[in-house]
């Protein structure tokens, strides 16, 4: 069988990518050429057994220079083309699109993976399809940012523009609150600002081979990130549904494939967030990375169906078609711990065993740190002190005990 080659940009971090490349390797008849910053030693064993050529570069970010080392690599190896080249971390969308430009490869071209990086870009590309964005505007200056935040009116909120989940992001309800936020966001060269929406927040993540959508998922954040990022006290939930065709949700999903299609993403993964609106429920676009969720959200949809993303998105862009059933049948809610107290290290853990013994069969996943080890710094790790799953067929289970595993289970850092 002929090798298919595909270049794989930073092939374990974060964690979840180690997945996706492991995913890739098992598949016959494919080899996995990666192109990283991190020391082989540095990766998870399993990861590093999954790479069968790697490119290690100083700076990931010096596109120019890592092309063409990675010209020069791929010509010792004896490399004359390449199937596909791959990024699933945001950071590198568009040195990927820089790869295929260089070596002729289909895919998301550079202008296609801009557009998905750069947030007022974007919008207006989906403004142009007559997608619903909230109103937005670019800025670079203090001076811009009041200027939007008047033809908007409050509330408004400010992101930066190439930016990934909630960092340096701020909801903004009063002129004294804008200009605190000023200070705090000195260092982003520019920003998106736009209408605040409030209501509820989702996802759309999907794979698509060739312009054919093989997987949809629909995850519901509980509280919204942003929310859950100023409140060290909050258990953050996603929880991704098992019936996207309910008539809430529906909309949404509808949204995500057309701004899909807008943005020219035909093969690879997507991850979108959207809002439903609380004045009319209309379904809102918030923003769309041309990449795999962080935040454990591949596993997630995971234990809601019958497959495995992970082998999906590999076989996606490889042969452009699966065997496998993606059929969901279960809710699977992801909650993640935050230690409370003063110290450093963790001394307890209270609550989780009268839960297990009540409803184990529905919590597949105790994932938290260990007693003795130290806390974690939750506004830097997603997953904070540890993470959670419950599965379960029914909504109402699914949701009555997530908000126990949140309330109920303490994991204490005592001085």
């Amino acid at each position: 069988m002929t090798n298919l080659d595909v270049l794989l940009i930073s092939p374990s971090f974060p964690a979840d990518n180690g997945h996706f490349t492991q995913a890739l390797h098992a598949l016959p008849g494919v080899r996995v050429l990666a192109v990283g910053d991190q020391h082989p030693s540095s990766m998870e064993p399993g990861v590093r057994e999954a790479v069968d050529e790697l490119h290690v570069v100083p700076n990931l970010w010096r596109e120019e220079e890592v092309v063409q080392s990675t010209r020069e690599w791929l010509k010792g190896l004896g490399v004359r083309s390449l199937h596909r080249v791959e990024c699933l971390w945001e950071p590198g969308v568009v040195l990927a699109a820089r790869m295929r430009e260089a070596f002729g490869v289909q895919g998301l071209n550079v202008d296609q993976a801009k557009a998905f990086r750069d947030k007022e870009t974007m919008k207006s590309r989906l403004d142009a399809a007559g997608i619903r964005t909230p109103h937005h505007y670019r800025a670079s200056s203090g001076e811009e940012v009041r200027d939007a935040a008047e033809k908007i009116g409050y509330p408004v909120i400010v992101k930066p523009i190439d930016g990934a989940g909630s960092a340096d992001t701020y909801v903004l309800r009063s002129d004294e609150e804008l200009e605190q936020a000023l200070g705090a966001i000195r260092h982003v060269p520019e920003v998106s600002v736009e209408e605040f929406i409030e209501g509820d927040e989702f996802t759309y993540d999907a794979i698509l081979s060739g312009g054919e959508t093989l997987f949809e998922n629909v995850a519901w954040y509980r509280p919204k990130p942003l929310v859950a990022r100023q409140n060290p006290w909050i258990s953050p939930q996603a929880i991704c549904l098992s019936d996207i065709r309910q008539p809430d949700i529906a909309p949404g999903v509808e949204l995500g494939r057309k701004a899909l299609k807008a943005l020219g993403l035909e093969t690879g993964m997507a991850h979108m967030e959207w809002f439903r609106s609380s004045k009319n429920g209309e379904a809102i676009f918030g923003e769309v990375g041309a990449r795999a969720p962080g935040g454990r959200l591949s596993h997630g949809m995971n234990w809601s169906c019958e497959g495995d993303v992970f082998q999906l998105w590999a076989e996606a862009i490889t042969h452009g078609r699966t065997e496998q059933s993606m059929a969901k049948h279960f809710n699977a809610a992801l909650v993640f711990k935050r230690a409370t107290g003063p110290g450093k290290i963790i001394t307890s853990v209270h609550g989780l065993d009268r839960i297990l013994a009540e409803h184990g069969e529905h919590i597949p996943v105790v994932d938290l740190v260990p007693v003795g080890s130290a806390r974690r710094d939750w506004t830097q790790v997603v997953t904070g002190d540890g993470w959670m799953v419950v599965r379960h067929m029914d909504l109402g289970e699914t949701i009555e005990l997530a908000d126990r595993l949140s309330r109920d289970v303490r994991i204490e850092c005592a001085t």
